[in-house]
């Protein structure tokens, strides 16, 4: 790989995520959506047979088919399953906010209450590999927030079944029910409904360009987390950080997809040109090869920095969905970030740890998202209606305000409600 210097001519190619573009194909997401709402189970199967390759009986998966799916995996593979399930577990339920009220003048009493979403559909890609783990990110935040009903759909395999590690991490997350779906005819069942396939309040996971074009057009008809596109990372280090840590941090993102993004900013040449070597080696050796090449040939990126702080601007500019921090002082080069979704701190910090095990959510923004959005959370699964209760004194005090600007605005019926309550009559 080449170390580039930077210099803000550099910035608005150094931040640009994949060129892929999601509007390409709404068109042709909006059709099967258009079918899907209109025909159901038959358009579903439809495009299942279309897109997938195999004609379903049942779209629903058995709970046979997850007893058998027990027996089909390693017991080391179930292990860390529910290793993992229980770290995610410790960490979202400390997310669960508060309920809260305060006296905001003497007799108006106001706060919020927490209330669950009804029902949540997660979308678990498949394709290239099976993703167990995202299946623990998306059900378990929705469980410990107390959603009633939480459906999953998948992509079946060639065989008409759902791989048997996520069938098992669903068991283990508490999924409801799981569903042989996938693709935007998996966004459209969940977002509608259909025959067999229930309608849900809010669509969350991660997913091809179909299932991101999907979630846009159907966000309005039920709530969606974020946008989500290909994998993307940037790390940050100085000379303290160790060249073949970094190499290794950069493939794992690359590996991910072919037009992941992944970037390595240093201050220190030196470093730089260590990583570049040892990245140009680790390629070569790597099983996912070609994903690899394909990436960073499109997006792959060593930026040289004149110091820590251009680093600083460059990283929250372009905003990463993953984010390592390895400095001479981690506090403080944190306390500079404010655009990013999951931060790694320190040499022994690998995204690997948020992807599976450490219990923060690896459901992130990107594509420059982390400026307005946060890491999939329990809070996404929730609702807080705010309440208040308003005595005759604290009204009395209240209406000078209220009156005068609601008359001003032409809602007379406003302003009457709060009169007609002080009116003679009703005293």
């Amino acid at each position: 790989m080449d170390v580039i210097k930077y210099d803000d001519s550099q910035l608005e190619d150094i931040i640009k995520r994949s060129e892929e573009d999601v509007n390409n194909v709404l068109g042709t997401v909006s059709d099967i959506l258009v079918d899907i709402k209109k025909n159901k189970d038959k358009a579903i199967l439809g495009y299942t047979e279309k897109f997938d390759g195999v004609k379903l009986g049942d779209m629903k998966v058995s709970k046979e088919e997850i007893e058998e799916a027990y027996n089909n995996i390693d017991d080391d593979l179930i292990d860390a399953l529910k290793s993992a399930s229980a770290n995610i577990e410790k960490f979202h339920k400390a997310e669960i906010p508060k309920e809260w009220d305060m006296e905001v003048i003497d007799g108006i009493k106001a706060g919020q209450i927490i209330r669950p979403l009804e029902t949540v559909g997660c979308y678990i890609p498949g394709g290239r590999a099976a993703y167990p783990s995202t299946i623990l990110m998306t059900v378990i935040p929705a469980k410990i927030a107390g959603v009633k009903k939480i459906v999953c759909c998948t992509p079946p395999g060639k065989d008409g079944k759902v791989m048997d590690a996520i069938l098992v991490a669903s068991d283990i997350a508490g999924a409801d029910e799981i569903y042989k779906v996938g693709g935007a005819q998996a966004i459209g069942a969940m977002a509608y409904g259909s025959e067999t396939v229930p309608k849900v309040d809010k669509i969350v996971g991660p997913g091809n360009i179909f299932v991101t074009a999907a979630k846009k057009l159907v966000y309005g008809n039920v709530d969606i987390e974020f946008p989500a596109g290909p994998s993307e990372l940037l790390i940050l280090a100085d000379e303290t950080d160790d060249a073949e840590f970094i190499a290794y941090d950069f493939l794992s993102q690359a590996e991910h997809d072919p037009n992941a993004a992944c970037i390595f900013v240093t201050p220190n040449e030196e470093l730089a040109d260590e990583v570049a070597v040892e990245i140009d080696k680790k390629t070569k050796e790597a099983v996912r090869r070609e994903i690899i090449e394909s990436s960073i040939e499109k997006r792959g990126r060593i930026v040289l920095v004149k110091d820590l702080d251009e680093g600083i601007y460059l990283t929250n500019k372009y905003a990463p969905e993953h984010l390592i921090i390895s400095t001479k002082d981690n506090d403080y080069t944190l306390s500079k970030i404010n655009n990013a979704g999951s931060i790694f701190l320190g040499n022994y910090s690998p995204v690997a740890c948020g992807d599976y095990g450490s219990g923060t959510n690896h459901v992130l923004p990107t594509g420059g998202g982390a400026r307005m959005y946060s890491g999939l959370s329990t809070e996404d699964f929730l609702k807080k209606p705010t309440v208040q209760e308003v005595s005759k004194e604290g009204l009395n005090v209240l209406k000078e305000t209220i009156i005068p600007i609601a008359e001003y605005e032409g809602f007379f019926a406003h302003a009457d409600s709060v009169k007609v309550r002080f009116r003679e009559d009703k005293n």
